[in-house]
């Protein structure tokens, strides 16, 4: 079967592909493809020259000389070439030139722009994948993965069936949920773990992939990984090549086809016990907890923290819980809706070491703080899944209001939770232990309006927002420090106390919460 540029163009790896020049030339034959880079155009002469070979070039050797771009162009084509394709653009050479594409248009030479994340490796593989196979995939993978998958009258359901196909044709199948649990395990070898396969996943990025072979080598096992549609949802399919016997185009097929047999056989993957797990004590079903803790593989004991995040985006969380585990050799697991995620931290089972864990999960959430509409909400030390279920309701009653008594804040720890915890509870019992707290900012009052507003701003500023610091109040309200330290003086002789005095604080910082707490629910 004849494969031309046009139909090359069709492949995964050239989807954000653009055409520069020479589209009335894709119809040129393609039988290879090759790498071409020079430093100097008497480099050419050692090309020979082929019709049906694409070349693939990053101008690497001539990036900042546009007129040897030119050159290279011309000569190349007077050559013959099927296709000129230019990746690391913005790595590489900055940009293509205006002058390059009118020598590729001049030469009729279709001139092929590649996306900057896409390098050699992938259009190689892909484009003699097309040449050598064309639609026509070995028949000892595809047709015999088939028959065992269409085998309905052996099999009673997909499990049992993809199962005899992987031991067949010598290859695993994992699949996963959208959280990265694993939902379903074909394994036919035992040469790599899931989790490390899951952990260099994550690292990979893979959420953010279209292809379906993205190939990830773990620990010497080629795993290729892509997205599912089952049922409407998403999950991740990642299959093992066990004697690395395939290519990446078998691969592809042959994901495809056991997505279509999935459908076939109206299979629902199994519940996803870990982010039921999460659900059970988000709901504060502890007992569910306590069921599902075994399925799900998690002891209490394991769990360091839980946390609440929002505003975060899926791809920055995603990098940024990859790096972590990577580092610290914890584990993340989560549940993420919208830009909405829950979560909790787990150590390892194996994990005996005295480390800083409650440390190590504090530089997660404030590197999770980089973008200006993060919010992460956590509970870190904790006791067990009693612990844990009772800090998702702390964070699910207050996370909403604390985020208005501190709104200079974006990781809120279990401090600032539990404050404001308590100031809802007063706000909603209301009564003498409400009125207690109200009476110490009366002075505020008798101050006269316009005075006692800015005094008592300059209070809320000083206390909750700026740690007591008085240059930060300064910062935050846009005044002189002076000032600021001349208004706290006066609030002093105003009080009748030193207001950071260790029996002081306590009861004004609940005062000042309860203000401004007050000021959103009423």
């Amino acid at each position: 079967m004849k494969v031309t540029v046009a139909d090359c163009l069709e492949l995964d790896v050239f989807k954000d592909a653009k055409v520069l020049a020479g589209k009335v030339n894709l119809i040129n034959e393609v039988k290879a493809i090759s790498v071409l880079d020079i430093r100097d155009e008497s480099d050419i002469d050692l090309y020979e020259g082929d019709s049906t070979e694409i070349l693939l070039t990053g101008f690497l050797g001539i990036k900042d000389d546009v007129a040897k771009q030119c050159a290279m162009v011309r000569r190349i084509a007077e050559r013959g070439c099927a296709a000129l394709v230019v990746c690391y653009v913005g790595r590489g050479v900055k940009f293509i030139d205006g002058k390059v594409i009118e020598a590729a248009e001049e030469t009729m030479l279709p001139l092929v722009l590649m996306p900057e994340s896409e390098g050699y490796s992938h259009a190689i593989t892909e484009v003699m994948d097309k040449v050598l196979y064309g639609d026509n995939f070995r028949n000892t993978l595809i047709s015999n993965t088939v028959f065992h998958l269409l085998n309905f009258e052996k099999h009673s359901n997909f499990q049992s069936a993809v199962r005899e196909a992987a031991i067949n044709n010598d290859f695993q199948l994992i699949i996963l949920s959208e959280d990265f649990n694993p939902i379903l395990t074909v394994e036919t070898r035992h040469k790599a773990t899931i989790a490390d396969a899951i952990k260099l996943g994550k690292e990979r990025n893979v959420e953010s992939s279209s292809r379906v072979y993205t190939m990830i080598d773990v620990n010497g096992v080629l795993t290729y990984w892509g997205p599912v549609t089952i049922n409407n949802e998403k999950y991740y399919m990642f299959i093992v090549d066990n004697e690395d016997s395939y290519t990446a185009g078998e691969i592809t097929k042959l994901a495809e086809i056991i997505e279509l047999a999935m459908g076939m056989w109206k299979y629902t993957p199994e519940r996803d016990a870990k982010a039921e797990f999460i659900k059970a004590l988000i709901r504060g079903n502890k007992s569910l907890a306590y069921t599902l803790k075994d399925e799900a593989r998690i002891s209490g004991e394991d769990i360091i923290s839980v946390f609440f995040s929002k505003g975060i985006g899926l791809e920055a969380e995603s990098q940024i819980f990859s790096e972590f585990e990577k580092e610290e050799d914890l584990n993340v697991m989560k549940i993420t809706e919208g830009d909405e995620t829950y979560g909790m931290i787990l150590k390892y089972e194996d994990e005996e070491s005295a480390r800083d864990l409650k440390n190590s999960c504090v530089r997660l959430f404030n590197k999770l703080k980089g973008n200006k509409k993060a919010r992460v909400f956590h509970v870190t030390g904790l006791n067990g899944i009693e612990g844990a279920g009772d800090a998702y309701r702390l964070i699910s009653e207050s996370w909403s209001f604390v985020q208005n008594v501190f709104p200079y804040k974006r990781v809120f720890t279990k401090y600032e939770l539990t404050l404001v915890s308590n100031c809802i509870n007063i706000q909603i019992q209301g009564g003498f232990v409400k009125k207690n707290y109200m009476e110490l900012l009366d002075p505020f009052k008798e101050a006269g309006e316009n005075k006692g507003k800015q005094l008592l701003e300059t209070l809320e500023t000083f206390v909750l927002d700026a740690g007591m610091n008085s240059g930060k109040t300064a910062e935050f309200m846009g005044i002189h420090a002076n000032t600021v330290q001349y208004r706290l003086k006066k609030i002093n002789e105003m009080l009748g106390v030193e207001i950071t005095g260790n029996r002081v604080i306590p009861g004004l910082t609940m005062a000042l919460a309860l203000k401004r707490l007050e000021r959103v629910v009423s």
